[in-house]
């Protein structure tokens, strides 16, 4: 009974979203539209502000809603990079985690009888490496984020795992983006903030831990086998 009610406030969130055009507020032509008058409300509460700004982060990352790149964009264009990257970072993290919850509690039952065989081989990633597959994820631009959110609430990770690796894991594109939020006026678009050299550093990054890990792994399994064979002679 408790996970139709939360499924129900959820599908109300979600559509209150959609049916009342919220999503206006969070685009880039309105984001500088208001950029002065936000800089100046904020410089008179900037607790209040803050926590406006991370409050509303969390709710539309929870919900899977789009809108998150322009709220980290904000938080650079009001707080400046330091910390826009800061109140980006622990709000992304946090909202990925109730979306993480969300998925596990919610939907989970339902999605892993649909989907079991599918997931199988997310969770055996999980169990071979754990927290380098999930770095890995949160740094190669193969899959949007929600999708990652929602997609590990329905493997076997532990809660705290997820919440620190994905804190590691997003930093460095909530600084990018952060800081790209305080050159907002030169921005024409979302496409010239990532460019194809950073998405690709990006992957790398996230794909080096993984790969060490494999190496570690296969020059272990070399040592074990030639021990075995120096014993058998």
């Amino acid at each position: 009974m408790k996970k139709f009610i939360l499924l129900g406030v959820f599908a109300i969130a979600v559509g209150a979203y959609f049916y009342f055009d919220l999503g206006q507020w969070l685009t880039l032509d309105q984001l500088k539209a208001q950029q002065t008058g936000l800089e100046q409300y904020r410089a008179q509460h900037p607790v209040l502000v803050a926590l406006v700004y991370i409050l509303t982060y969390i709710v539309v990352t929870a919900l899977s809603l789009p809108g998150a790149t322009i709220l980290t964009l904000s938080g650079g264009a009001i707080f400046g990079v330091v910390w826009g990257t800061v109140f980006a970072n622990i709000s992304a993290t946090i909202g990925a985690t109730l979306a993480f919850l969300i998925a596990r509690f919610v939907i989970g039952d339902w999605v892993q009888q649909k989907f079991g065989e599918r997931i199988s081989v997310i969770n055996k990633g999980i169990e071979q490496d754990g927290a380098f597959y999930l770095f890995s994820l949160r740094l190669v631009p193969l899959f949007p984020f929600f999708i990652i959110n929602v997609v590990m609430g329905l493997t076997k990770i532990k809660t705290l795992t997820f919440f620190w690796v994905s804190s590691v894991g997003m930093i460095a594109g909530a600084a990018v983006y952060a800081n790209a939020g305080t050159q907002l006026a030169k921005l024409d678009s979302l496409a010239g903030i990532a460019s194809p050299g950073l998405l690709i550093s990006f992957a790398l990054l996230g794909l080096f831990p993984l790969i060490a890990r494999k190496g570690l792994d296969w020059l272990k399994s070399r040592r074990e086998a030639l021990l075995t064979a120096e014993s058998e002679r």
